[in-house]
């Protein structure tokens, strides 16, 4: 198996084109990366070192993020907004285009698909610049700090504009090599530099690992939870990958016919319907959007002088707080509504049933039509339930087991089932695009050639 997969590799630099697309492809996300080390001007760079001597990472939502970004939000750096802007920018646009008519009617129409896309753009501007701000005033008043992190002959008012500017410049540059590696280079280059930013976290949670099991006082025992560890990873990825890789094939008949003089015989085809169509987008939406009331609680935590009121806000603050049985719970139930939901405005069994019945196909026992359409919903929504069932339990997993056996968070969240839904996903969808490059060339795919065929 590591010889064929040895093998593969050298048959992706012998084809010019796709040896050209991997290596720049490669080069982009090593910029994308080098921009995560240059720190916005105003901040006091000795501070940071010392903070990063004693505490590593963020923690409860921000340390998510911070994955995400990775750890650029710590080093506060130019790309500290990261690419999320963008991503929830498309997200909104993806979700008005089916509820919004008139929008919907554009992006079917000859170049409105550009417009929209441009659209998506304009609100990314927005998106960054409110929380751009947001971080600034963060990084101002920031806790846990030697000193103020914020030269202190800093002006406040041209940091504010500086900083905002300078992070929604840094999201940008972000989404235009996202882009570039989308059109000249291999895999969805937006995907593609969240999922590099999460594999970037890999040394930290190696640190935290020595740390647990071999450090000074070790906390853990490497016979009782690294074994706990070792397989709870083995487990998710492999639950993640037959997440992805699962659907229902649903039988189609295609009824004879003929063209010209001569007829052609009906054939049997195969709709397939993915167990997991979603994706990772409702955990994107839930983890979005439990951002939120931690931001707006911690902010107006630090502004109120009433101690009743610091304390009502605080006592929420921490019991929405990350891995909590309340977050757990409201996580869980936004990640099966957001699944039915995305399958709702994406999946239309209605357009489904009209085109096969123009194209003269049908399900066998099925009548076309109305119908079929009916049946499709119920079958639609059976497995749309059993991959949200699958979905919340490897999102969720990771994170109790986490704070039930007091794991580092650097360690939980990078073996967590988001990070590694996300980078999975992303690693699958790359390796389809280079096989369909080697399949075109007549070269052997990273797989054998039944598990390729069972895919489509």
């Amino acid at each position: 198996m590591l010889r064929n997969f040895y093998n593969t590799c050298l048959n992706c630099f012998k084809i010019p084109e796709l040896k050209s697309r991997i290596f720049f492809t490669f080069g982009l996300l090593a910029v994308a990366q080098v921009l995560g080390f240059i720190r916005i001007p105003g901040i006091d760079g000795n501070v940071l070192a010392s903070h990063f001597a004693q505490n590593q990472s963020s923690g409860g939502m921000m340390g998510l993020y911070n994955t995400f970004a990775g750890g650029s939000y710590d080093r506060c750096a130019v790309t500290a907004l990261s690419i999320m802007p963008y991503i929830s920018a498309t997200i909104i646009l993806q979700m008005l285009t089916a509820m919004w008519p008139a929008l919907s009617k554009m992006s079917r129409e000859e170049g409105g698909r550009t417009k929209v896309i441009q659209y998506g753009r304009y609100l990314t501007v927005l998106l960054c610049l409110g929380q751009g701000l947001f971080y600034a005033n963060n990084w101002l008043h920031a806790e846990g700090y030697a000193r103020p992190l914020v030269f202190a002959d800093t002006n406040h008012i041209w940091y504010y504009v500086q900083t905002t500017l300078i992070m929604t410049a840094g999201t940008m540059l972000l989404v235009w090599l996202g882009e570039q590696i989308t059109e000249r280079g291999i895999g969805n280059g937006v995907s593609l530099i969240i999922a590099a930013n999460i594999l970037t976290r890999l040394p930290n949670a190696v640190q935290a690992l020595d740390g647990m099991f071999f450090g000074e006082s070790p906390t853990h025992s490497l016979m009782g939870t690294g074994i706990l560890l070792v397989v709870l990873l083995i487990g998710v990825i492999a639950g993640i990958v037959a997440l992805t890789q699962a659907q229902r094939k649903i039988p189609v008949q295609y009824a004879s016919r003929m063209v010209g003089q001569k007829m052609y015989q009906g054939q049997t085809n195969y709709l397939p319907l993915k167990l997991n169509a979603a994706n990772v987008m409702p955990i994107i939406f839930a983890s979005s959007i439990l951002m939120l009331p931690e931001f707006i609680l911690r902010w107006l935590t630090s502004v109120t002088t009433t101690p009743f009121l610091k304390d009502i806000f605080g006592s929420l603050q921490i019991s929405l707080s990350y891995g909590s049985w309340l977050y757990l719970t409201i996580y869980s139930l936004m990640i099966l509504f957001f699944s039915y939901f995305w399958v709702a405005i994406q999946f239309n069994e209605i357009q489904v049933a009209d085109d096969l019945k123009k194209q003269g196909g049908y399900i066998p026992g099925v009548r076309p039509g109305t119908a079929t359409s009916d049946f499709l919903h119920k079958t639609m929504n059976r497995i749309t339930l059993a991959g949200a069932v699958a979905l919340t339990l490897i999102a969720t997993l990771p994170i109790i087991l986490g704070k039930q056996l007091g794991i580092d968070q650097n360690v939980s969240q990078f073996f967590g089932g988001t990070s590694m839904l996300i980078a999975v996903g992303v690693l699958l969808d790359t390796m389809r695009q280079i096989e369909s490059h080697l399949q075109m060339r007549h070269y052997d795919g990273f797989l054998k050639k039944g598990k390729i065929r069972g895919r489509y």
